[in-house]
């Protein structure tokens, strides 16, 4: 097994840790600040190894900083190691109270779509439930938590399956709308010639616009301008929708602000923002993560301008897959929910899992009540009636001042 980094035996940190026999993870280290594990994150985020581009350093410091420390939420940062202290994996949670209860969870909140430790690549092909139990058991009594909510994990990540699928896992509430592409698979194939002779007769209309063009934003004003105009538009768009402007909640702005502008290793950026554009206005915008593989939507809005009749975001969208398709990546998701856009272009749904796990006697209590209460969303989500009683429920309350909901704009 290849060495990604050692822990180092004389670092000052704010840490616990348990020896545990099972399996190959030999130590569980539980770290309390962000930047005492940032060496061994970075190490363990290269491409040679395994974890989602939600899970990079640069994007949790900065949600920690701006939006989870305002939430009462504390760096929980689990490494585990072999005998010969080589990091096998670092799982990134954040500890906070919940109604008397602690509850360890992945950090990120609502904003990633996708949840999971960073793992060394050859102990995430051969971990068994050996190893899971390790970790585990260094977990209970060490951690602080009560117990664990792992939320929305997928099954499989670049073809390695999740080993956290081991535990006793349900389906998230909801799942994730997907478009595979295949190398080298004609355009016609990840969207029809009918439904692009549509939208090009319609961008036809916004190419009589001076300057129009689709780019990728590459510097940081070009990021501050469009970031500008993302937050000056979206919560206009998020009031016809009758829905909360999740955009609003204490360092929310500040957090996309930061991982739009941090630069990653080889020049890209930690949340990739494309755009339509003219010399006047921006008209629609896709901000998302990607990895070389896989290209995953975070937020959208698009002009209050007449050009909004001419399906800009639909335009956009095209745009967005057919750059990434020609740089040979694989996936190509839009977040989970299942809106009517998504349908237009996502071919299938892949599923996402949650785990709820009990790490002391009233998280024995709590782990159940946490998985009862998602499956019931799920139950929500799942029924069209149900859904609309839920949506009328929440317009009545927000109506009222009464609304507290943080459901993405995209649920």
């Amino acid at each position: 097994m290849a060495t990604t980094a050692v822990l180092s035996k004389g670092r000052s940190t704010d840490a616990v840790a348990s020896s545990v026999q099972p399996g190959r993870i030999a130590r569980v280290e539980i770290l309390r600040d962000m930047a005492a594990a940032e060496p061994i994150w970075r190490a363990l985020e290269q491409p040679e190894h395994l974890s989602t581009p939600y899970q990079r350093f640069d994007f949790l410091n900065a949600w920690q900083r701006h939006v989870g420390a305002a939430e009462g939420v504390a760096p929980c940062i689990v490494i585990a190691t072999d005998a010969e202290r080589r990091p096998l994996l670092l799982l990134p949670l954040g500890l906070e109270r919940r109604a008397g209860i602690r509850i360890a969870s992945f950090l990120g909140g609502k904003h990633p779509t996708f949840n999971m430790p960073l793992w060394h690549r050859d102990f995430a092909r051969t971990a068994d439930a050996r190893d899971i139990a390790a970790l585990i058991a260094g977990l209970r009594g060490q951690s602080g938590a009560d117990a664990l909510a792992l939320c929305q994990q997928p099954l499989h990540w670049r073809n390695l399956p999740n080993p956290f699928a081991l535990l006793p896992h349900q389906p998230s509430v909801n799942d994730c709308p997907v478009l595979r592409l295949e190398p080298g698979a004609p355009p016609s194939d990840r969207i029809s010639n009918s439904f692009r002779r549509r939208l090009k007769s319609k961008e036809k209309k916004l190419q009589a616009l001076l300057g129009y063009r689709y780019a990728q934003a590459t510097t940081d004003e070009e990021i501050e301008r469009l970031l500008a105009a993302f937050f000056r538009i979206k919560p206009v768009r998020m009031a016809a929708q009758k829905l909360p402007n999740v955009f609003a909640d204490p360092g929310v702005e500040d957090f996309i602000r930061q991982a739009c502008l941090s630069r990653l290793a080889g020049g890209s950026r930690a949340i990739d923002i494309h755009a339509l554009q003219s010399d006047d206005e921006m008209i629609a915008l896709f901000a998302g993560v990607a990895d070389g593989e896989r290209y995953s939507m975070m937020f959208n809005t698009y002009t209050l301008s007449d050009a909004a009749r001419f399906s800009p975001g639909l335009i956009l969208m095209r745009s967005i897959i057919d750059h990434y398709a020609e740089l040979g990546y694989r996936r190509i998701d839009l977040g989970i929910g299942s809106d009517d856009y998504k349908k237009m272009f996502c071919k299938d749904w892949e599923p996402i899992f949650d785990s709820y796990v009990a790490l002391s006697p009233r998280g024995q209590i709590a782990a159940p009540a946490l998985a009862a209460i998602a499956r019931t969303k799920r139950m929500i989500k799942q029924s069209p009636a149900l859904k609309r009683m839920a949506q009328k429920l929440r317009s009545a309350l927000q109506s009222k001042g009464g609304a507290s909901s943080t459901e993405e704009a995209s649920n």
